[in-house]
């Protein structure tokens, strides 16, 4: 008797909770007010990537046990506030930061997983930022990562980015990519 009461209270609790719970999603017109149809945007720069002088731009942090006698320095983490440029010169003006965080990821090739916020701090894109996660495989001539999101102009912006590394100093590490970057937004 006593498992017969607690069944039908189980079924109506179970039936009350399903009768007062909301969906979970909506589905709306206007994501953000002043919201607009969406355009495809092009960004070309290129991205300095400095690690031995006085002020480097990309610090690793971490490594494992292992980093220095891989071959592709696997289990590396470094953190990065690299400088993007109009040209490739790092005197050319510039227009943003890449801020975020690289690691080694791949044991049998030098590939990067990349997590980067691209903030631009002049020109139409000032105050927006778009963000890039994905692999960079770098010895490759081009790679391609995604593009998940963004802010400012760059609110639900989704697309992909090309890097072609333009140059590369064996001796200091530093290297200058170029950068072509498309974002639906």
């Amino acid at each position: 008797m006593a498992s017969l009461l607690l069944t039908l209270f189980s079924a109506l609790l179970f039936a009350a909770t399903i009768t007062e719970s909301e969906a979970y999603s909506t589905t709306v017109k206007a994501p953000y007010p002043g919201h607009k149809p969406e355009k495809l945007t092009h960004l070309h720069f290129y991205l300095h990537d400095v690690v031995s002088a006085k002020k480097p731009t990309s610090v690793v942090v971490a490594t494992s046990p292992t980093t220095n006698s891989s071959a592709t320095a696997f289990g590396m983490v470094a953190v990065v506030d690299d400088i993007l440029t109009v040209g490739p010169e790092i005197t050319s003006e510039e227009v943003g930061r890449a801020q975020g965080i690289f690691a080694a990821t791949d044991q049998n090739k030098f590939s990067l997983l990349m997590a980067f916020n691209l903030v631009f701090t002049k020109g139409e894109f000032s105050g927006s930022t778009a963000s890039m996660y994905g692999r960079n495989p770098i010895m490759s001539k081009v790679r391609e990562m995604p593009i998940i999101g963004g802010t400012g102009a760059f609110r639900f912006g989704r697309g992909f980015a090309q890097a072609k590394t333009f140059t590369f100093n064996t001796t200091s590490g530093n290297a200058v990519v170029e950068y072509n970057v498309y974002i639906w937004h």
